[in-house]
């Protein structure tokens, strides 16, 4: 039987889900099928509209070997196993001759636990889950929460937080989930044959396309166990997502709360000694933490020191110690013994870490106003682990709507531990960078404006300017605005103000859930929606309901963020540019994804302003604008309203 080709294969999957073919994605398909023929790598940038999941999809399902997929987002790996990938694999099999199989498999944390939800959590007994259910009951949230969750087991298949509608808090789910340190493991598990994680991963094993997030996917990299099965060929979607995920996984923290639960759990496990070693260290470590100011330990002060050396040693101890004694006493011994040796094992290893003292760590203290400090350790880079943990032994492709940074991917590519592009080498990855461009004529569907006239904006204070042109620029626009802001207090500053200025209804994230503030701000064509960094990469309304998209400053990291700050002096001591490596770099992304909000359809018009001269003034503005869509460019104030005002006009006549 002769194969089928991939053009062939294409038009089928586009024709299943009422797509069009466009030439980006058919590039893009050509692309990765020859790089898992080749075992090579690529970082491909396809556009919105470009139709880049069945860019993949297709040649990785036509190869036939296991592909795992990794992605940023609950929304994309929803679009990929509940439309995506059953489409793609019907409309295949005349050609194919086969059915692939294909699953979802998530970190164990985010399915529900039968031994939790039926045993109770073996927790401080005044946050027992049976407790909860009692003097919660059903008059409270939480209350009304757990017993929807005791419903919903009998119910679900999956066990997966992400099918509860609606969802419940944060606290409820920890009531009826488990970490994988907490896990009995299904062979010591009473329900270990109907456990809804071992299930997740069972499917796995048997599926040609595994879809998993980024999250799992550097658990997987870091911990030396593999959670994912063995595959040929990764695709990484929302690449540029990968390394802020991966940084996320390989930090640690310690918090005097944290401590003192781990304390509580294993009291009731250990001799009274060993038990009172690891509270007075606990103890020690909190008088510390009440002294705390916020920023980077260059160096560990002396105080700090000695309170985690004991508390290193008092939880190596008690480990030792849960790990020799049983005690019948206790209800669900083994659950119990499990969840506190998970708790200490985390407060040993973070101690530990930080003793050993890194030269590739860094160290610093926060300050929450509610919850007090907490002490962090991350890595100070991790493109040497994605260097060797990511592209050896498979095929990977990296693709995102933003991989090129000021024109190229090298910026990228050098963040996940490749060297430039087309640089020869043994033990140097292969890769090669593909623009399949985008199916939006951008010069003609957007304008980039910047507000080239206002003062340039300084750390504090309000920014008086700036507000009336916001405020200028709305009216034009008849609402249609969606505000991306660098900080929540800017965003909540321009919502008072503008709010007594403006009739149109001003919507502010975390005044609601994400997904209703952007139902309502699509149904509206009058409404504006501000927020903040979840807003900058999150919003897809197509349509006149998002014609202006304004961006109050460049997204600089804040001067006195310890990780970013580190990065940028580590890549100047050797030699390099590490305002441009790290800060303008950061920039350039957040910017390239929220410039993205504006056109999400052919048929979409609009304006993104940026409220901050230096993108038009600074040496580095270049550099940024290369990074965005390729709009046209105006500095002029009267030309971006004339713009506005056509677009809204237009708008209305039609109805919308």
């Amino acid at each position: 039987m002769t194969k089928p080709s991939l053009p062939d294969l294409l038009h089928a999957a586009v024709s299943a889900v009422g797509g069009t073919e466009r030439p980006g994605q058919v590039a893009m398909a050509e692309a990765v099928a020859e790089a898992i023929d080749d075992n090579s790598h690529r970082l491909i940038q396809a556009g919105t509209g470009t139709g880049k999941s069945l860019g993949y999809l297709v040649p990785a399902l036509a190869h036939g070997e296991r592909v795992v997929v990794a992605t940023a987002t609950l929304a994309l790996q929803r679009q990929l196993v509940e439309r995506d990938l059953p489409r793609t694999v019907e409309a295949l099999h005349p050609q194919l001759r086969r059915r692939p199989q294909f699953a979802m498999l998530k970190g164990r944390s985010n399915y529900l636990c039968l031994h939790r939800l039926h045993e109770g959590a073996p927790q401080d007994e005044e946050e027992g889950l049976f407790d909860q259910f009692e003097a919660a009951a059903p008059t409270s949230k939480l209350g009304q929460d757990l017993l929807r969750l005791r419903d919903w087991a009998d119910e679900t298949e999956t066990g997966d937080r992400d099918d509860l509608t609606p969802g419940v808090s944060d606290k409820a789910w920890s009531q009826i989930s488990v970490s994988s340190r907490e896990c009995l493991g299904a062979t010591k598990c009473a329900y270990g044959a109907e456990c809804f994680a071992e299930a997740a991963r069972e499917r796995a094993k048997l599926a040609d396309v595994v879809v998993t997030n980024h999250a799992l996917l550097a658990i997987d990299a870091i911990e030396g166990a593999p959670v994912l099965p063995q595959h040929e060929v990764l695709i990484v979607d929302e690449a540029h997502e990968l390394v802020s995920r991966v940084t996320g996984v390989a930090t640690g923290e310690l918090t005097p709360g944290q401590v003192n639960r781990a304390v509580k759990r294993a009291a009731k496990l250990v001799d009274e000694k060993t038990a009172d070693s690891l509270q007075t260290a606990s103890e020690s470590f909190e008088r510390v933490m009440e002294l705390a100011l916020p920023g980077r330990l260059e160096e560990i002060p002396e105080d700090l020191g000695y309170a985690l050396m004991a508390l290193r040693d008092a939880s190596r101890n008690v480990i030792s110690a849960i790990g020799s004694t049983r005690d019948k006493s206790v209800h669900d011994e083994d659950a119990v013994r499990k969840q506190a040796l998970a708790a200490v094992e985390s407060v040993h290893g973070v101690a530990e870490r930080i003793m050993i003292g890194s030269e590739y760590d860094v160290v610093w203290y926060e300050r929450h106003d509610r919850f007090g400090a907490t002490l962090r350790v991350a890595p100070l880079s991790v493109s040497g682990l994605l260097r060797e943990k990511l592209f050896e032994d498979r095929s990977v492709v990296l693709t995102s709507a933003t991989l090129k940074l000021g024109g190229d991917f090298n910026g990228v590519a050098a963040s996940m531990g490749l060297s430039p592009e087309g640089v020869e080498g043994d033990d140097v990855p292969q890769w090669k960078g593909l623009d399949v461009g985008s199916p939006f004529d951008y010069p003609r569907q957007g304008i980039l404006y910047v507000a080239k006239h206002l003062a340039t904006p300084g750390r504090e204070g309000t920014r008086g300017d700036m507000m009336d042109e916001l405020a200028e620029l709305i009216e034009a626009a008849g609402g249609r605005t969606l505000g991306l802001f660098s900080s929540m207090r800017g965003a909540k500053a321009a919502a008072e103000e503008l709010r007594g200025r403006l009739d149109n209804p001003i919507l502010l994230q975390g005044e609601e859930t994400l997904g209703e503030l952007i139902k309502n701000f699509a149904a509206d064509p009058k409404t504006c929606l501000f927020g903040t960094l979840s807003l900058w990469q999150g919003v897809d309304v197509p349509g006149p309901s998002c014609q202006l998209v304004v961006m109050d400053r460049i997204p600089f990291p804040r001067p006195d963020d310890p990780l970013m700050s580190a990065r940028q002096k580590s890549v100047e001591e050797r030699g390099g540019n590490g305002f441009m490596s790290v800060a303008a770099t950061h920039a350039a992304l957040l910017m390239a994804q929220g410039a993205g909000r504006l056109v999400r359809a052919t048929g979409d018009k609009g304006v993104v302003a940026v409220l901050d001269p230096r993108l038009a003034t600074a040496r580095y503005g270049s550099f940024l604008r290369a990074t965005l869509p390729d709009f046209w460019y105006t500095t002029d104030r009267d030309q971006a309203r004339r713009s506005l005002a056509a677009i809204d006009a237009a708008a209305q006549a039609e109805g919308k």
